[in-house]
Order: structure tokens, then C-alpha cells, then sequence
């Protein structure tokens, strides 16, 4: 393989919900990897401190507070981004909510919070950042979804339907943006022990019965995910397009 394919060095990334958990290790990976950041969130305090690790590594961090449900301000938040780092070459649509509950017990408040943050503010994150992208001729686009669009999973219902609907949003910007050198594709990690799936975690038994689905033996870390992010991120991965990969110890393949 041609040196330096999985290098970031001039590159500049966003990503949403990168205060914690898998956005936060998203963020580093990159910057790892050479890439400066444009960091968003509702929570400054989160980001700051990500940002303080990201400007150790010698890179920038520019760090952007935002409710990305008032999509309104999204636009706005891409072109700052580029004004202040110069570029735009990543978008990880990380950010997410989730509310978990019986089907017959979801309102619609609980279905417009879960569908607007996971499904519309992604879509419009992908919009913003894609009209740079197209126009520079360049860029990687990556979906954070889940292995719900591939399993039936109890108490999932709205969650399910926003991250399926999230992977099919994946194929049909890959296609609509192939022959502008632009990839889209999609990461669904499998159980990663994060804050909001620590909930799961404290129900009793629930580890014992997660883990005898999961060929790997354990559940997962936001770190598990970096490789693949790495990769398409990166000129690695310039063929590849509208792929929804999962990183979940085999759970899918069970």
C-alpha cells in the first residue's frame, strides 16, 4: 500500500456529539491521525476538555456548542468551521439520543426528540458539510448508526426506526455523491459500554445474557471503533462507498 493512505495530516474534521463517549474517540482517533477538529455539542465543558487533549496532540480544536435539533443553526456551524480551520474534508454524524421503551408506551414528544437529533439533524449536518465537499471535489461522510437496523431489539422502536432510517440515508447520499469524490458510509457498533448505554449495563443480568450473543466474549469500547474510522476517513478508502459496517464482536453474524 502507497505510504501515508491512512494519513490525515491538512485535513480538517467535524464531529457531532464529541464531548463523550464514542464522539469523543472519534475526535481523537483523528486527530491522531494529523487531522484539526471542529468539535459540537450542547455541552462546552465536554468539548473543552477534548479539545484540551486534541491541542496537546499539536493539532487544532475548535470547539462549537450547539442544540443540533434547532437544525437551523447547522449551517452556520459548517461555515464557521470552514472560515476558522480553512477546509472540510470528515463529517461524523455521531450525535444521538435514545429513549428506551415499550412500544405502546412511546409518545410523540418521545418520537420527534429521538427522530430530530438521530435522523434530521444528521441529514442536515450531511447536507451542509456535503455542499463543501462537493464543491472541493473531496470528502468522507460517516454515519454513526447501530446494530438495531439490522436486529429487532425490544424497547427500541423509535431508536430503530431513526437509525434504519439513517443507514438508508447513507446509500442514497453515497450514490447521489459518488462522482463528486465524495464517500459516505456507516458504522454500527454493537454493545459499546458508553454513558448512554450504561443503563442497560446496571440491569441485572442483562450483561450475562448480552454476552451470550456476542461470539467475542465481551462487549465492546468507543476505542474498538477507531480502526474502521480511521480507514474511512482516510484515502484508504476512496472505494468504498455506502457500506454499513458493524463493529460488534459478531453479533450480526450470529
Amino acid at each position: 500500500m502507497e505510504p501515508g493512505r491512512f494519513d490525515l495530516q491538512g485535513k480538517v474534521a467535524l464531529v457531532t456529539g464529541a464531548s463523550r463517549g464514542i464522539g469523543a474517540e472519534a475526535a481523537l482517533t483523528l486527530a491522531g491521525a494529523g487531522a484539526d477538529l471542529c468539535l459540537a455539542s450542547r455541552d462546552r465543558a465536554g468539548l473543552e476538555r477534548v479539545a484540551a487533549r486534541i491541542e496537546a496532540m499539536g493539532r487544532r480544536a475548535l470547539v462549537r456548542p450547539i442544540d443540533l435539533a434547532r437544525t437551523g443553526e447547522i449551517p452556520a456551524m459548517v461555515e464557521g468551521a470552514v472560515r476558522e480551520l480553512g477546509r472540510l474534508d470528515i463529517l461524523v454524524n455521531n450525535a444521538g439520543t435514545n429513549i428506551r421503551r415499550p412500544a405502546l408506551e412511546v409518545t410523540e414528544a418521545d418520537w420527534d426528540r429521538v427522530v430530530t437529533l438521530n435522523l434530521k439533524a444528521a441529514f442536515f449536518c450531511a447536507q451542509a458539510a456535503g455542499r463543501v465537499m462537493l464543491g472541493q471535489g473531496s470528502g468522507k461522510v460517516i454515519n454513526i448508526v447501530s446494530l438495531a437496523v439490522r436486529h429487532g431489539l425490544p424497547n427500541l422502536a423509535v431508536y430503530t426506526a431513526a437509525k434504519a432510517g439513517l443507514a438508508g440515508l447513507t446509500r442514497v447520499l453515497a450514490v447521489e455523491w459518488a462522482p463528486h469524490g465524495v464517500q459516505v458510509n456507516a458504522i454500527g457498533p454493537g454493545y459499546l459500554r458508553t454513558e448512554l448505554t450504561e443503563p442497560l449495563f446496571a440491569q441485572p443480568g442483562w450483561l450475562e445474557r448480552a454476552l451470550g450473543r456476542i461470539p467475542a466474549g465481551r462487549t465492546g469500547v468507543p476505542a474498538d471503533l477507531a480502526g474502521l474510522l480511521l480507514f474511512l476517513a482516510s484515502p484508504a478508502s476512496d472505494y468504498v462507498t455506502g457500506q454499513v459496517i458493524f463493529v460488534d464482536g459478531g453479533w450480526t453474524a450470529m
